[in-house]
């Protein structure tokens, strides 16, 4: 536990005619915003004055059990205007905050993961268009598409679920970090200081405390925390710009409500809203990690007060911004619209010409001469690109393969050549196993929160 101050503490004003955070009052769950609040965070510094008040008692301290049940029963009875007097003076950064807030966040990422993972198997053998740069790629599958988002997810997952299992606690250190005052306290008693510590941190609930301390713990743990909260959001936004492309495409959509209106201009349109959203905010949660970076680096000797402020501000955001970008996400994961015969449309304008060398290979077997077929499947592909391409037609390649008497061995087998699940190498069974071996495994712990579903605001 710390003391420090920055003046801080004033009572932001409320209503129409002041600055609030959407992410508070529109966007992040009520449970995040509590854990961020006034009550919370006050309640969480009685809260350890408790502890440290039993602590100090079962070491015998002069503390009298009465004293023990008048701070209990008043752990609930704040009077936030002398708490924010005090917050003038005395300033206690805990780690228990963020600890509950990455408690949280972890079932909320679980439960995305879920959602994606049933997506990913009930369309693991669906055959779709890849891109690379953009660009029209070798066919892949609806499924394995997916599980590229879910092992993004699966990394947060793990190291959130690290980060926050890493946190240690302060402990008992003092002003400085050297104990001294508590030394004092029990007349040079070091063992009993060492159990004060021990005791007080594991009824906060941590395995171990911080050795070493200043008056603050090390704000390399800011950095740590920001830091695989951003990797969230940079998986989130790579996520969400995926599915705005495929709804440009008309391949896939985020679900509608029934209240939801399409563009105010074009009420035909359905604009992918929540990926929209989801992208916006995860810019602005990567970009917080600067602030721990700057912070760490300027915390001279044992400590400065150019951090309080600012922590105050980003680590709220930080985790405030996560929290509504997950429940967005599982809202959009929740009801994800595959139109199949659009991309099976947007595949065989493709696929012909990805079908060449099979076309190429096929003849051979048949007795063609291969430096032949090549030369005349280059030009029928050129003849049919500059339909695509000049006139806005439709790829025709496969009518002018069958129009060549050439190719007259092989018209049978264009049906079989062209079946676009020939074309998706492995991809059904990657996902299968990926699935079994590294998705579910992961999700195990998360198993009693899976039914939830995600209340969003539109």
């Amino acid at each position: 536990m710390a003391a420090g101050g920055d003046g801080g503490g004033r009572e932001a004003a409320c209503g129409h005619d002041s600055y609030r955070s959407p992410l508070a009052s529109r966007y992040a769950s009520p449970e995040m915003c509590f854990v961020f609040s006034d009550r919370y965070k006050f309640r969480t510094w009685r809260q350890l004055w408790l502890w440290l008040a039993e602590a100090e008692q079962t070491l015998g301290l002069p503390i009298t059990h009465e004293q023990i049940q008048e701070m209990k029963s008043n752990l609930d009875n704040i009077d936030f205007k002398m708490a924010a007097e005090e917050e003038k003076q005395l300033r206690h950064d805990d780690l228990i905050i963020l600890r509950n807030a990455f408690d949280l966040l972890l079932p909320k990422l679980a439960r995305v993961i879920s959602r994606l993972a049933d997506f990913a198997k009930e369309r693991a053998d669906l055959p779709t268009l890849g891109f690379t740069h953009f660009q029209p790629a070798q066919l892949t599958t609806v499924g394995k598409r997916c599980c590229l988002w879910i092992q993004d997810l699966c990394m947060d997952l793990q190291n959130l679920k690290r980060v926050r299992d890493d946190l240690r606690f302060r402990g008992v250190k003092g002003t400085t970090g050297t104990q001294a005052s508590f030394l004092q306290l029990f007349e040079g008693d070091d063992q009993k200081v060492e159990q004060l510590d021990k005791m007080v941190t594991e009824k906060a609930g941590f395995k171990r405390a911080f050795i070493i301390t200043g008056q603050t713990y090390t704000r390399k743990i800011d950095i740590e925390v920001l830091s695989v909260l951003a990797g969230l959001g940079a998986s989130v936004h790579k996520i969400c710009t995926d599915i705005r492309l495929l709804a440009s495409l008309k391949e896939l959509e985020e679900p509608f409500e029934k209240q939801q209106i399409g563009s105010s201009a074009m009420p035909y349109k359905r604009n992918p809203m929540r990926s929209e959203r989801c992208c916006s905010l995860a810019r602005h949660l990567m970009t917080l990690v600067m602030d721990p970076l700057q912070t760490a680096s300027v915390q001279w000797f044992e400590r400065t007060l150019d951090d309080s402020a600012n922590r105050r501000m980003c680590l709220a955001e930080a985790f405030l911004t996560a929290d509504t970008i997950l429940n967005t996400l599982q809202n959009i994961s929740e009801g994800l619209v595959v139109y199949p015969r659009v991309i099976e449309r947007r595949i065989r304008q493709e696929l012909p010409f990805m079908a060449t060398e099979n076309i190429i290979m096929a003849m051979v077997k048949a007795g063609g001469n291969r430096q032949d077929c090549h030369e005349k499947i280059r030009v029928l592909s050129h003849q049919a690109a500059a339909v695509v391409k000049q006139e806005g037609g439709d790829n025709d390649l496969i009518e002018r393969i069958q129009a060549d008497a050439y190719f007259s061995p092989i018209h049978s087998q264009l049906d079989h050549l062209l079946d676009p699940s020939s074309f998706t190498g492995r991809a059904s069974q990657q996902v299968q196993r990926f699935l079994e071996e590294e998705v579910h495994p992961l999700l195990r712990p998360y198993e009693s929160v899976m039914k939830v579903k995600a209340e969003l605001c539109l």
